[in-house]
């Protein structure tokens, strides 16, 4: 398949120049991840600092999350249209804006407007992998492409002790001034060296589309994020739910007889893409069970019997080296991607990811256990993350690049989503009392792994049944 570009795409970059570019993407990448962990500290304390329930205050979350996952597969379509840089620009510049409004938040609606703002960013990461794809020689470019896509978890991982050591010695605010600093630099890093993408898909911009996935995203994810709160058997939450199956149909429907879709459907389907899609539903499930299980373990107190008794600081620091080993990996992921293609490489990550949830089920009695558990998790992820872009960009024509790996991102949202709602119902279900405090249950964490696992292994299923390629893959620039 061949695109339509509006000019002759430029030279390469020179490795030099090449190695910047990574670098500085690398670095939006995992600001913008931080987004994504920062307030996770304060989140006991906010409905105290914002005279608000724990119920509304919990939107401070929500509402990254929605805006996250509506606006991903947005601005990966406008990056294709109109200009990759000129995108991930403005994307930093919501970083920047929402920081800033968070910072001057001392109620629950600003805080509110401020973290939605800070989570339509998220698209800098599938926008980052575009650029590579366009700007550097072939033979960089799966590396590149790696270190980027690890920068997701990399961020979320470091962002928590960070965060929480912010929080422990500064007013709260600081937290986003500090946020708001690290945007400021992002975009001008990335206005002065990124260049900007000759590649575009030229058309009329598909309104329709972006207001019916918006729609049927929020009309899935609400519930899903709030069913706890409301109940699952709530109208409310069922009634959401089948209005979203609905807007997905009409939508779908829609989309198909639209001439340039926001989401090209008949791509989609590829098998490629559409288990490489589906994997990364998977391999987010099973990413945010680390998230949000190991932290409770670790700080949950030592009179349990299983709690280790862990500060939120303690425990961040001991789940940061995770993150750091997604990042550690990424060119290792390139080498397997280059020795036997990134079906393989995805495939080996869902194995270790499955392999690390094994570990901490049969070992989780010190922090040390823990903290390894914790690594090779994320060495699985690292993998998986690392070579999903490899896979989407080798089946997608080069206009649709970034549109694809911001549909690739949104899976993984839809991941870590479900993961939240699975697995707060069961720790929430099975519990036991402390005291006046009721905590989970040594086997509602155990639940929580083997609930992984299962995660894990579809993710190898799904993986193993993207087809094998017949010529060794292209990942250069011009691949389409």
């Amino acid at each position: 398949m061949t695109s339509s570009v509006a000019s002759a795409p430029t030279a390469p970059a020179n490795t030099r120049s090449g190695g910047v570019i990574v670098a500085i993407l690398g670095f939006c990448g995992i600001v913008v991840a931080l987004m994504q962990t920062l307030v996770v500290p304060i989140i006991p304390q906010l409905p105290h600092l914002l005279s608000a329930s724990p119920a509304d205050a919990s939107w401070a979350v929500t509402a990254t999350l929605l805006a996250a996952a509506v606006v991903t597969p947005i601005s990966g379509r406008l990056g294709d249209m109109y200009g990759k840089k000129r995108i991930l620009v403005a994307s930093l510049l919501l970083v920047v804006l929402g920081s800033v409004v968070c910072a001057f938040a001392n109620s629950l609606i600003p805080l509110i407007v401020g973290r939605a703002l800070q989570g339509a960013s998220v698209g800098v990461i599938p926008l980052g992998i575009s650029i590579l794809r366009d700007e550097l020689p072939p033979r960089k470019v799966a590396g590149a492409m790696a270190i980027v896509s690890a920068t997701l978890g990399v961020g979320g991982a470091i962002g928590l002790p960070i965060a929480a050591a912010v929080a422990q010695v500064a007013d709260w605010h600081v937290l986003f001034w500090v946020s708001a600093g690290l945007g400021l630099v992002c975009m001008a890093l990335a206005m002065v060296v990124i260049p900007e993408s000759p590649v575009r898909t030229p058309g009329r911009f598909d309104f329709v589309g972006a207001v019916g996935l918006s729609a049927a995203l929020i009309l899935f994810l609400l519930p899903i994020t709030k069913g706890g709160t409301w109940g699952w058997s709530d109208p409310l939450t069922l009634g959401l739910l089948a209005a979203s199956v609905a807007v997905f149909v009409v939508w779908g429907f829609i989309q198909l007889r639209t001439a340039r879709p926001l989401v090209d459907l008949r791509v989609s389907a590829r098998p490629h893409v559409l288990f490489t899609n589906l994997a990364s539903i998977a391999i987010g499930f099973a990413m945010y069970g680390n998230s949000l299980t190991l932290p409770q373990l670790l700080m949950a107190p030592e009179s349990t019997g299983y709690g280790l008794g862990l500060s939120m600081v303690t425990a961040g620091i001991a789940l940061a080296p995770g993150g750091l080993v997604m990042m550690a990996l990424s060119p290792v992921s390139a080498k397997i991607s280059a020795w036997r293609g990134p079906r393989f490489t995805l495939m080996v990550g869902s194995v270790v990811v499955g392999l690390g949830y094994l570990f901490v089920y049969c070992l989780s009695s010190s922090v040390w256990m823990i903290v390894v558990g914790c690594m090779i998790i994320g060495a699985g992820v690292g993998l998986s993350y690392a070579s999903m872009p490899a896979l989407i960009i080798g089946a997608v024509p080069v206009s649709e690049t970034a549109a694809a790996n911001g549909l690739n991102s949104l899976m993984r949202s839809i991941g870590t989503s479900s993961a939240a709602a699975v697995i707060s119902v069961v720790l929430a279900s099975m519990t036991i009392s402390l005291g006046t405090t009721t905590i989970p249950s040594f086997d509602a964490f155990r639940a929580t792994f083997v609930i992984a696992i299962v995660a894990a292994v579809v993710a190898l299923v799904f993986a193993f049944l993207i087809p094998k390629p017949k010529t060794p893959a292209a990942t250069g620039k011009h691949h389409a």
